[in-house]
């Protein structure tokens, strides 16, 4: 069953490693574990979910809206934006180096992909050679209920744009 808006966002168990403005594209840091109740209480954030790092519309697209209007969306009180993507911890700390977020966007792996099952959003992409992996979708999260949950269907970036996100706030 899919989460809708109203529901408690379900605790998870995933991966990141914090943002260093230190650290070499090519270091190997460990990923920390990133609780998802424990981070998100008390906050107002907003989570977008991307179906795989380094593929053309999610790193062209979907991130970049997020990185350009991350001042807009904490005027508007959002106290953090977090990406997720059915990829290891280390696979997202690389993404997010690449493409530039440094400390604007938590970079946040769901490696068995079980926080994304739990949502009800898995996106099986199988006969694409990418297995199971996250549909693409934008969520804010307050105080760790789900006031907004735009989730695509197809190629769109839409609903779940910074934009989309931003036309709720």
């Amino acid at each position: 069953m899919t989460v809708k808006v109203g529901d408690e966002i379900p605790n998870g168990d995933l991966a990141y490693v914090p943002y260093s403005e230190t650290e070499e594209l090519s270091a190997c840091t460990i990923p920390q574990p990133f609780k998802v109740h424990d981070q998100l209480k008390d906050k107002k954030v907003v989570i977008f979910a991307i179906p795989g790092a380094f593929t053309p519309t999610c790193t062209e697209t979907h991130l970049p809206g997020f990185v350009k209007n991350y001042d807009a969306l904490k005027a508007k009180g959002i106290d953090e934006v977090i990406c997720v993507s059915v990829n290891d911890g280390f696979v997202m700390n690389a993404f997010g180096k690449v493409t530039g977020v440094k400390d604007k966007i938590i970079m946040v792996g769901d490696g068995s992909g079980a926080f994304t099952q739990a949502l009800g959003l898995p996106l099986d992409l199988t006969a694409r050679g990418l297995g199971v992996r996250s549909k693409r979708y934008a969520m804010i999260v307050d105080n760790l209920v789900i006031k907004y949950l735009g989730v695509e269907e197809g190629s769109d970036v839409k609903a779940s744009s910074a934009e989309g996100v931003l036309a709720q706030l």
